[in-house]
């Protein structure tokens, strides 16, 4: 028995037209799951990923929606239970940097907005979620971090900060949720997807690399693969923890 395979399961994963979204959508697809594919601004992007979902066999759902608006956070959740009748894995991703700003000099208006979208959306969809997710026998939540919640991030202060309180909301879930659901999360350090040609220069991503025992920075497809392990019943005595998916930059 393959300890992976997510077959007749089904999973959200939010912002899963792009970047880490994408790649886990694809990763969830291929062992078996439906998977529903939300997005907000990235349309195409989606409706590729959907596309690719298809021709390799899979299936899932295009979900449109801002989810920092409670009401649409939730529709989400229930058009895709309206199609599928269940829901057993949902893959917290969506969130942004938005824009650079150091604490001295952020715009309230910055700091509020980052939490908007990086720790509101997940308790909406996370508790519309949980009635689901306990009644499906496999519920499991991963929620994206990131590497700044372990080092702050000079220059992207709230950006980090959310996905501190993201961190926060995960141990939490982890206590109130099990046994039922599973909650666990991905810290990802540095990842090449367009989320660093916002935050970061060419000249950091290299600087990344050599500060990473593995000589490189990682990809979508890596980052993917954890998820899948957190999603599947592979790690079925996994609650509350936190992957670092870095190379081993902690190392030096």
């Amino acid at each position: 028995m393959n300890p992976h395979d997510l077959t007749g399961r089904v999973a959200l994963v939010t912002g899963g037209g792009v970047g880490i979204g994408r790649a886990v959508a694809l990763a969830l697809a291929g062992a078996g799951a439906f998977v529903g594919i939300h997005f907000h601004q990235s349309r195409r992007e989606a409706e590729r990923t959907l596309a690719d979902v298809e021709s390799a066999g899979g299936h899932g759902l295009l979900l449109p929606a801002d989810l920092t608006l409670e009401n649409e956070a939730k529709s989400v959740v229930d058009r895709l239970v309206a199609q599928t009748k269940r829901l057993d894995i949902l893959v917290n991703n969506a969130g942004s940097a938005l824009t650079r700003a150091r604490i001295e000099d952020c715009p309230t208006d910055l700091w509020r907005r980052a939490f908007d979208v990086n720790v509101t959306t997940a308790f909406f969809v996370t508790r519309q979620a949980i009635p689901h997710l306990r009644a499906s026998g496999h519920g499991s939540v991963i929620n994206n971090l990131t590497l700044s919640v372990q080092t702050g991030s000079p220059g992207s202060g709230p950006y980090a900060a959310s996905k501190g309180a993201l961190e926060v909301l995960t141990r939490t879930l982890a206590r109130e949720l099990a046994p039922q659901v599973r909650t666990n999360a991905i810290m990802p350090g540095v990842i090449e997807t367009r989320h660093h040609e916002v935050v970061s220069t060419p000249e950091q991503m290299a600087e990344y690399r050599k500060l990473t025992p593995l000589g490189r920075n990682g990809s979508a497809d890596e980052v993917a693969q954890a998820v899948l392990f957190l999603a599947s019943d592979a790690s079925s005595f996994l609650n509350g923890a936190l992957l670092d998916i870095n190379g081993g930059r902690f190392l030096r």
